[in-house]
């Protein structure tokens, strides 16, 4: 049984499955509300009375397994959104682009500046400012992940601004392309191909920031996995 499995089961939410990891973290002091009960009903909390002492909560051998299950559930997610991250970084390399991962730039899509970090970001090389074409790839394997990242327009809006076109990039069946907002392009991976389902509204020129050109000065460009393993 999985920890979704698990947890619908108990007519529990994910915010149960939150509450059930803090207390593991902690010291187990109740917080005596809704939740609580529900996971104490479940069987996936005890209460515990010692002596002398203030009573506290202890996550029992079912809820042990249900934090198990969601670990192992975890571990995959990240593993395949790892695997998607770099076969958009090997695309962009193919496409004769140099593409980057792990940074962060600041931009500014409305009075506030925030600070973003893409999963993939590429540039054209070009000595020349107006035919860079900088593109940020936001990279989704699971659908509720992509659900929660589509509430935040601020997020897409500020990778817009950071870069003048997004790509959302999704494992093939967790959304349909119209479910993407129409300034982001689209596209879908099948099998090993990467498939541009809708291009990205494109924003020429778009000249990056000096806080963006720092980034990159600090960063190391993404090597071609590839091209490593025919050098060995």
């Amino acid at each position: 049984m999985t920890s979704d499995q698990a947890i619908h089961t108990h007519n529990l939410k994910r915010i149960h499955l939150q509450r059930l990891r803090q207390i593991y973290r902690s010291a187990g002091w109740p917080c005596l509300d809704t939740i609580e009960i529900d996971l104490i009903a479940a069987g996936l909390l005890e209460r515990i009375n010692p002596e002398g002492r203030p009573e506290y909560l202890r996550v029992s051998d079912t809820g042990m397994q249900v934090l198990a299950e969601s670990l192992n559930t975890n571990r995959a997610a990240y593993d395949a959104h790892e695997a998607l991250v770099r076969k958009v970084a090997e695309h962009q390399i193919e496409q004769g682009r140099i593409a980057y991962l792990d940074l962060t730039l600041l931009s500014k899509p409305g009075e506030d500046w925030q600070h973003s970090k893409p999963d993939v970001f590429s540039i054209r090389k070009t000595t020349s400012e107006k035919y860079l074409e900088p593109i940020i790839f936001e990279v989704k394997v699971r659908r509720a992940d992509l659900l929660g990242d589509l509430k935040k327009s601020a997020k897409h809006q500020g990778y817009l601004a950071a870069a003048g076109q997004c790509i959302y990039v999704l494992a093939a069946g967790i959304a349909k392309p119209e479910e993407i907002p129409e300034c982001c392009g689209v596209m879908v991976e099948e099998g090993d191909r990467l498939m541009t389902v809708r291009a990205a509204p494109r924003a020429e020129p778009f000249i990056p920031t000096v806080s963006t050109w720092m980034s990159l000065a600090k960063a190391t460009p993404y090597r071609s996995q590839r091209f490593r393993g025919e050098m060995l």
